[in-house]
């Protein structure tokens, strides 16, 4: 199970890129924290989840 913003997911084995674009992010639009560290945008494809990762994913949203 990977912990993703609080919740257990079962994606283990899937790259970064595939969960975010499996659940509708705009890779441009995020940051991602992978245990605790910031995930380099350029690493989203090579980077595949484990089992006992967590990971945070924070949206930009534009306004004003």
């Amino acid at each position: 199970m990977v912990r993703i913003n609080g919740a257990e997911l079962q994606v283990a084995g899937r790259t970064v890129a595939e969960h975010l674009a499996e659940n509708g992010y705009d890779a441009k639009r995020v940051a991602v924290e992978l245990n605790g560290d910031i995930l380099p945008k350029a690493q989203y494809d090579s980077t595949i989840l484990h089992d006992g990762d967590s990971v945070e994913i924070v949206s930009f949203v534009g306004g004003g």
